[in-house]
């Protein structure tokens, strides 16, 4: 869809891909003029928007990806929604996310120009990134030189943030000794997997990190170590998970169990998300043949907090009685 918006306000909702993706998508827009709009982080008032909007039988990140484009839509004059088919050679993304920028203009009123540019890694990924670039440039009205100049931008960009992840990782590598505890002795390793748009929103994912750091863990996350070793993992399944997002979770959590010094694993997770729930029974099952707890909490616009701190505190009880003395 050409929608021409170069110096607009061109929105960008705070949710879903964009814990995955922003620094490309910010620096691309940019590069190329666009004045870029990101929603604020999730409130309750953005999550009850998306509530109202979206079908019951949508998932509850997809809600609040609703609440979030809802948001933006008075103030910006187009949505900067991609349509993400695939991300891979031969994986694919979910179809409520393939579908959201037609779920969008349906749900809502006085709905902005909304750029849809596809995203089709799946057969030639070189090609279909090149696609993409050419196709979202051509939306907001750029081409030629500038082009190729705002991809590199963002490309950098890119690794930068990822290698900052990297760096980030070493200080909460299995077996680091700082940050001794009042008793004497190191804090429990705790690998929490899940999807990004759920661990690092705050608000819908509840900070479990925090809580569980709070409680006296040391939390690794899949993005603190390197990509390679969870792909190294799910290769020891006996089959290719279909779905991208559930073999990385899948692939972080066979790591992380494999880890003596990982005392237990976290998975989080949303109701009404179809992959997860293989993902979460798999992982769950692989566990318990490594002798590592695991706790699942699936969240949803109902969940009350009191009640996933007791299952935390409960939890991360049960790793310190198990610890060695």
């Amino acid at each position: 869809m050409v929608v021409k918006v170069k110096q607009w306000r061109l929105g960008v909702p705070r949710a879903l891909f964009y814990y995955y993706y922003a620094p490309w998508w910010e620096a691309f827009l940019q590069a190329l003029g666009a004045q870029v709009v990101v929603s604020p982080p999730t409130t309750r008032e953005i999550m009850d928007l998306g509530i109202s909007l979206a079908v019951a039988e949508a998932c509850l990140p997809v809600k609040v990806y609703y609440g979030h484009a809802a948001w933006l839509a008075p103030r910006v004059e187009a949505l900067f929604v991609p349509r993400l088919v695939s991300v891979e050679q031969k994986s694919f993304i979910c179809p409520k996310l393939m579908g959201l920028p037609d779920m969008l203009r349906a749900a809502i009123k006085d709905c902005p120009p909304v750029i849809d540019v596809t995203v089709d890694l799946s057969r030639r990924p070189e090609e279909g990134l090149k696609a993409a670039i050419r196709d979202t440039a051509r939306a907001i009205g750029s081409r030629g030189r500038e082009v190729y100049r705002a991809g590199e931008i963002a490309r950098a960009r890119y690794r930068d943030w990822l290698a900052g992840q990297q760096e980030q990782g070493r200080e909460f590598s299995p077996g680091k000794k700082e940050g001794i505890t009042p008793g004497g002795r190191p804090p429990l390793a705790v690998g929490l997997v899940g999807h990004n748009y759920l661990l690092h929103d705050r608000y819908l994912g509840m900070d479990i990190a925090g809580k569980v750091t709070r409680l006296g863990g040391r939390v690794i996350l899949p993005e603190n170590f390197a990509p390679e070793l969870g792909e190294a993992a799910c290769h020891r399944l006996p089959k290719r998970l279909y779905w991208t997002l559930g073999r990385k979770i899948m692939g972080a959590a066979l790591h992380l169990m494999e880890q003596e010094e990982v005392a237990g694993l976290i998975h989080l997770t949303a109701f009404g998300c179809g992959p997860d729930s293989l993902v979460g029974d798999l992982a769950e099952r692989y566990a318990h043949r490594h002798g590592k707890p695991f706790l699942l909490l699936t969240l949803d616009e109902h969940t009350g907090e009191a009640g996933v701190e007791t299952r935390l505190e409960a939890f991360m009880d049960m790793l310190a009685r198990r610890r060695p003395a």
